[in-house]
């Protein structure tokens, strides 16, 4: 089998996880119904995809939030300041999060039941892919002084990954306005520092999905 071919069969596969996953919940699905999603057998998905079921979930995921990324980052490019992002960034994150039941699983701890294991494991590469496009914003924003000078990119992203799961477990029916004013109350002062500037700096290229 071609390189090639390899990779379309591996695409072909990760397409049929996520339809399962979106049909029978990340937790019921098994790799017998992702191979019959993808009209293949057994076997030609263990090959393909050595890792069984968690490598699948943390494709699917992986795939989805780098596309999330994407629009994040034009979504970004329009803000007025950084005070503005981080608020509007978070809500995109939650609501993203939401929608998708693979994400939650890496993200919620009560969404990943029995695949608590693999979900510590792998929620390492999110946090790594989310913090590839987030360094060149916050660079340039520490830079320009936008951003304290004494938070790094990781324990930013961490930061902002725990606000987003205590936001969706701990949902206290706030409206958009309400959720607004708690982020600028409470997150956007320990990224920024108090009184924040209103202007944003430019923000340079997202880097291409891999």
């Amino acid at each position: 089998m071609s390189p090639a071919t390899t990779d379309t069969t591996r695409e072909r596969i990760i397409d049929a996880a996520e339809e399962c996953f979106a049909r029978f919940g990340v937790a019921k699905t098994t790799v017998e119904d992702i191979a019959v999603a993808a009209k293949l057998s057994r076997a030609t998905v263990y090959r393909s995809v050595t890792g069984g079921r968690d490598e699948l979930i943390l494709a699917v995921v992986l795939r989805d939030l780098r596309r999330f990324l994407d629009r994040l980052a034009e979504r970004l490019r329009s803000e007025r300041s950084v005070s503005e992002a981080v608020v509007e960034g978070t809500l995109d994150a939650v609501a993203y999060v939401r929608e998708q039941p693979a994400a939650a699983a890496f993200l919620v701890p009560e969404a990943a039941g029995h695949m608590q294991a693999a979900v510590a494991k792998a929620a390492e590469h999110v946090l790594s892919v989310c913090c590839d496009y987030v360094r060149p914003h916050f660079e340039e924003a520490q830079r320009r002084r936008l951003l304290r000078a004494d938070i790094e990119v990781e324990g930013t992203v961490e930061f902002l990954f725990r606000m987003i799961t205590s936001l969706i477990v701990m949902d206290r029916d706030r409206d958009a306005a309400a959720l607004r004013r708690f982020l600028r109350t409470y997150v956007v002062p320990v990224i920024a520092g108090p009184g924040a500037p209103a202007a944003a700096p430019a923000a340079p290229a997202a880097p291409r999905s891999r």
